[in-house]
């Protein structure tokens, strides 16, 4: 099985500026080459806004341009963004294939201290993506408090359910020490990877971010990004060295 390099851009958002944001990822992408998959925080071109105005379809213009992206970089790209669905609206995570395949997963856990509830729908679905030989759990920002939802499992062939979680998020800084905290223990406790991505700046309600966005291995050991800096760092992670340590630590086969 191949080894998988992943992106991860931490970036400073601007508020509900969908243009804005979308040229300044360009121009942090314009330095990064020969990656797997791309990672972009939560709500990528607009931060974290209940602005339904904001909304797009799945036709739409920022899909399109994740779309195009996806294809030039021949690279994978997982974010989340507001989308309008039959009247109902989603914040909604999208995994672009460079083929042009789209999955998506709907966050489930809805952060009710800013009333997200109020605006969007909750997910129902798990979603595992497979990618180049790797099985990749979607997940967003508030979900990582909820470890029920990412539980991992042994299947009767021995097969595990997935490899890594992909975690994008608006995370403030006043709570960092619980986004780092949590990180480290869904790696443990799953034996997986991690690949998380965060913003930095502050938001149109004052809210500051300091990003501490990550590469997490099984063991709980952690690659930062640089907090409190726009940032894009390439990590590469092997599913031999995965493999060795599920083997030396069979915790999932005594779940």
């Amino acid at each position: 099985m191949q080894d998988l390099t992943i992106t991860l851009v931490q970036p400073e958002q601007l508020w509900e500026d969908v243009s804005g944001n979308i040229e300044n990822y360009e121009q942090l992408l314009s330095t990064s080459n020969n990656s797997d998959l791309i990672i972009l925080p939560e709500l990528f071109q607009t931060g974290f806004t209940m602005n339904l105005e904001l909304a797009e379809k799945m036709s739409g213009r920022s899909i399109q341009w994740l779309l195009d992206t996806s294809k030039k970089k021949n690279a994978a790209i997982y974010t989340s963004l507001i989308i309008e669905e039959g009247g109902d609206f989603f914040n909604r995570g999208v995994f672009i294939q460079p083929d042009g395949k789209i999955n998506w997963y709907d966050k489930r856990k809805t952060f009710g201290l800013a009333r997200e509830g109020d605006f969007f729908s909750s997910g129902t679905k798990e979603q595992i993506i497979a990618y180049k030989g790797w099985k990749l759990q979607l997940q967003i920002c508030y979900d990582l408090r909820f470890p029920e939802l990412v539980r991992n499992r042994i299947d009767e062939h021995g097969e595990t359910a997935y490899d890594v979680i992909l975690y994008v998020a608006n995370w403030p800084a006043k709570r960092a020490p619980h986004w780092r905290s949590l990180l480290n223990a869904r790696a443990i406790e799953n034996q997986c990877y991690i690949a998380a991505v965060n913003r930095v700046g502050i938001d149109g309600n004052g809210f500051n971010y300091s990003g501490d966005s990550s590469l997490t291995d099984a063991l709980g050991n952690t690659y930062p990004l640089t907090p409190c800096k726009q940032e894009i760092k390439s990590f590469v992670i092997k599913h031999k060295d995965l493999a060795e340590i599920r083997e030396m630590l069979p915790f999932l086969k005594d779940r």
